[in-house]
């Protein structure tokens, strides 16, 4: 996981730098052709004046296509009781899926601003038990049909600061914490109620990060944003690690409003203590995402010096 981790900020700054070089050359050492032919037109564009670019707000709307991983164990706290159970390949959950997905930014200042960010996943799955599994209060045999449930909100506060700010890219770290609201369990489907029942376990995880972002400006109506963040910590009976990512290329379609498609992951793991039970949960979620992207507002000052 930490290769990962480095891997990720070495790709972060190594694409910001070779965005930076490129854009100097240009500059710099502008093609002989150009320099002997007094009719060739400039840049018809100033990074700063944009309109998807620099402005104070930004709402982002859009889906997500993950695929999952999850792994999840809940038993006595004494570790007597309890086994790891794969809820794709154990409970019949669909690896892949679709959710929605949605931002806000706020530009206080032209190095400071502050985000928020929402996701929320649903997922349920039946079937019948190719191994005995023990969860919660109970033990469910083989050749048992049960029915599943697992329910993620996720909320992310963010600060972000430049401490390089660029009209064409920008490079920064980020502060912040997503707020993990999880809830999974198993029934047993039986003939009849007598025979039925079912556990359930819920948790709420604050799982703080740390991370470096950069923004760039390709050309007039393009531009590339990426961002990776880490950190792992104990709270009270909470005991958790993330890593997070992303990388997603936007377009400006027309005047504020833009598409973006990227890719975005997280990974957690949250041991989590209540009363009586004791529960591990392993979730990553990794794949492809379109988002709407409208940008409104001032633009923030940038200084090219």
């Amino acid at each position: 996981m930490k290769k990962l981790f480095y891997f990720l900020i070495v790709s972060l700054f190594f694409t910001t730098i070779q965005a930076q070089t490129t854009a100097e050359i240009m500059v710099e050492k502008p093609l002989p052709t150009l320099q002997n032919n007094s009719e060739a037109p400039p840049q018809d564009y100033d990074p700063a004046d944009l309109t998807w670019h620099g402005r104070r707000f930004k709402v982002t709307a859009g889906v997500f296509f993950p695929t999952n991983n999850t792994q999840v164990e809940v038993g006595s706290n004494n570790g007597d009781f309890g086994n790891m159970i794969d809820f794709e390949k154990d409970l019949g959950f669909n690896k892949n899926t679709t959710s929605f997905a949605g931002a806000f930014e706020w530009r206080i200042s032209r190095r400071s601003r502050l985000g928020a960010e929402y996701f929320y996943l649903k997922r349920t799955a039946s079937k019948t038990l190719q191994k005995e599994i023990e969860f919660g209060d109970h033990t469910y045999p083989v050749n048992a049909r049960v029915s599943a449930f697992m329910d993620n909100q996720i909320y992310r506060i963010t600060y972000g600061y430049a401490f390089v700010s660029k009209p064409k890219y920008e490079i920064g770290a980020l502060i912040g914490a997503h707020i993990m609201l999880a809830d999974v369990g198993i029934k047993l489907e039986g003939v009849t109620a007598a025979v039925e029942y079912r556990d359930d376990f819920d948790f709420t995880a604050p799982l703080p990060d740390l991370g470096l972002w950069t923004e760039i400006v390709l050309a007039k109506k393009w531009g590339l944003y990426a961002n990776v963040n880490y950190f792992a910590i104990k709270i009270d009976n909470i005991d958790g690690r993330i890593l997070s990512y992303n990388l997603s290329v936007l377009y400006n379609v027309y005047k504020n409003f833009s598409l973006t498609a990227g890719y975005t992951g997280l990974n957690i793991r949250v041991d989590a203590e209540k009363e009586r039970l004791n529960g591990y949960f392993k979730w990553g979620y990794n794949g492809p995402t379109l988002t709407a992207t409208y940008a409104f507002g001032n633009h923030v000052k940038f200084y090219k010096h």
